[in-house]
């Protein structure tokens, strides 16, 4: 690891840190302020700080504080301590052999922030850094078996301890001061295409790990011991058995067990309902319909909430019914409680990537409101009896070709949104790409998993961040952006931040969409954050394998 702080800033050295502090899971409840404690912050998926020293009439004086770059891997870390003492530890663990390389990476993950230390990932990687100056203090790498590298969303803690997936297919917990390994368990087969992406959720004395596959295999979410790794219980997101609930949605029981719906992203928690309520991926076959059939396709791009003690379903909402575009539902659910059509509502809202925006009670699941949020959105003829976007057969994939949009990486993709109660807005991307979707495979057993298809990007309309009102799912606001931008962060100083796609980290005005202060640092990969320290806020952001810092001065 390399770095960069500026000579004003006084800082603490990291043996006076409080590092490996204890976070239990009461402390896990409380709402978003001075630390980063989960994967979206707190259990709302909100992604709102109620932090306010960086505001409006503040922000312009947010300056660079430091920034590290990471080396992944196995060799010997390059960033030492201060007075030439020792590097910070390695510690390698692994199932494989160490003869596969991955090469490098990138920090798409959430940085967790607790007493004073940063903790984050990138596949097969985890550190602890100095949250004071970006030092490292220690460098997790684990020797992979193989699976896709696509991204790691960050690391789980409970007590003094972390969790993390790996690409293939492990839950490893660490000791939070020294990143020495607990224990490992798998936790899907990598033999079958199973590839592990998201962070872990503690909630309670449960670890809940998601997983993800392209092929045709079923989706699950499990729950694990979070002091012994063991299995407590398994949720699939598919038929599997004679006689499960939405088994009629499919051409049979075997292409429901083949059916997909991955959990690729983590959910939001209702503590008073005890429930968990996270997305689902697409049916598999993505682009035929041969071998799955002309149903809904449950519980595939749907919006599920089960209970986490039990991991029994409560309720179901599906938001692209029979989806034949790759229109993944797992977008991070935001938790709200608020007034909706004169009334206190306990609420669930997602901006889904097939370019709608839903409103759902969180305790019942009824859909409350529906609206299209992409202006150049399509593919469906309007909407079903249960308010969800019906699809046009006309802009599914064909030999001749159909002009869609949005395309298959959608209007937004696994980038998490972030919502005000200050204002009332949800605020996410808005990405209006066209596509032609050609069919190329008419035999449905060529076409397993994405295959069969054949995509190419025509143009677009235009790109926006975007702040829907949710008791009309209006637009408040649209601000023209190039696209991407990691994801969103909201805070009680009416500021949303976010990269523009073009390689600035910005600053906008929560209540009209201004742009009020950026810094070119190049393209943001993960989602911004905020925490407070030594009575400072800082503001942090990832660029590929560079992590900044910024305060004020």
């Amino acid at each position: 690891m390399t770095f960069q702080k500026l000579p004003i800033a006084l800082l603490l050295p990291a043996l006076l840190l409080g590092q490996g502090k204890s976070v239990p899971t009461t402390e896990l409840l409380k709402p978003l302020k001075n630390e980063w404690l989960t994967y979206n912050g707190d259990y709302t998926g909100k992604r709102y700080s109620a932090l306010t020293q960086v505001n409006r009439s503040t922000v312009k004086n947010l300056t660079l504080g430091w920034m590290s770059r990471i080396t992944p891997g196995p060799g010997a870390p390059a960033g030492g301590r201060r007075g030439g003492a020792a590097p910070a530890p390695l510690i390698i663990g692994g199932e494989g052999k160490g003869d596969i390389n991955a090469g490098g990476g990138t920090i798409k993950c959430s940085v967790l922030a607790v007493d004073g230390v940063l903790y984050f990932t990138m596949p097969d990687n985890a550190w602890a850094v100095d949250a004071h100056d970006g030092r490292e203090l220690w460098h997790y790498f684990w020797k992979t078996r193989g699976g896709t590298h696509i991204g790691n969303r960050g690391l789980a803690i409970w007590n003094n301890y972390l969790f993390m997936e790996t690409p293939d297919n492990y839950l490893v917990s660490l000791e939070a001061k020294t990143g020495k390994e607990r224990w490992h368990v798998p936790i899907a087969e990598l033999e079958q295409g199973y590839f592990s992406t998201p962070a872990p959720i503690v909630i309670g004395n449960h670890v809940l790990v998601g997983t993800g596959n392209d092929i045709d295999a079923p989706g699950f979410l499990q729950s694990f011991d979070p002091e012994t790794g063991k299995l407590q219980w398994k949720f699939y997101t598919v038929p599997m058995n004679p006689g499960d609930p939405g088994l009629d949605t499919w051409k049979s029981l075997d292409a429901a067990r083949h059916g997909g719906g991955q959990v690729w992203i983590p959910g939001a928690y209702d503590p008073e309902t005890k429930l968990y309520i996270f997305g689902t991926g697409n049916p598999t076959p993505a682009y035929t319909t041969g071998t799955r059939g002309e149903g809904d396709n449950l519980f595939t791009c749907a919006l599920v909430a089960i209970n986490v003690e039990t991991g029994k379903m409560a309720w179901y909402y599906s938001t692209s019914p029979h989806d034949m575009h790759d229109y993944d539902s797992a977008q991070t659910p935001v938790i709200v409680d608020g007034m909706f059509n004169g009334r206190m509502r306990k609420m669930v809202m997602t901006a889904a990537r097939n370019g709608y925006f839903f409103v759902l009670d969180r305790v019942t699941g009824e859909r409350l409101l529906t609206t299209k949020y992409g202006q150049r959105t399509n593919w469906a003829k309007g909407l079903d009896k249960n308010g969800a976007p019906q699809h046009d057969p006309e802009k599914d994939p064909t030999v001749p070709g159909a002009l869609v949009s949005p395309d298959s990486g959608g209007t937004v993709n696994w980038e998490p949104p972030a919502f005000s109660p200050d204002t009332g807005y949800f605020y996410v991307p808005e990405i209006n790409t066209y596509s032609m979707l050609y069919l190329t495979e008419l035999d449905p057993r060529g076409s397993m998993g994405l295959g069969g298809k054949e995509e190419v990007t025509v143009g677009t309309s235009g790109n926006y961040l975007d702040a829907i009102d949710y008791k009309t799912g209006k637009v408040a606001w649209r601000r023209p952006f190039s696209g991407g931008g990691g994801g969103v962060l909201a805070t009680a100083g009416k500021l949303v931040f976010t990269g523009d796609g073009a390689g600035s980290l910005v600053a906008y005005d929560a209540v009209n969409g201004k742009p009020l202060w950026n810094t070119r640092i190049g393209q943001i990969s993960n989602a911004p954050q905020t925490f407070m320290m030594d009575g400072r806020q800082y503001v942090i952001a990832a660029t590929g394998d560079i992590l900044w810092a910024f305060m004020l001065y």
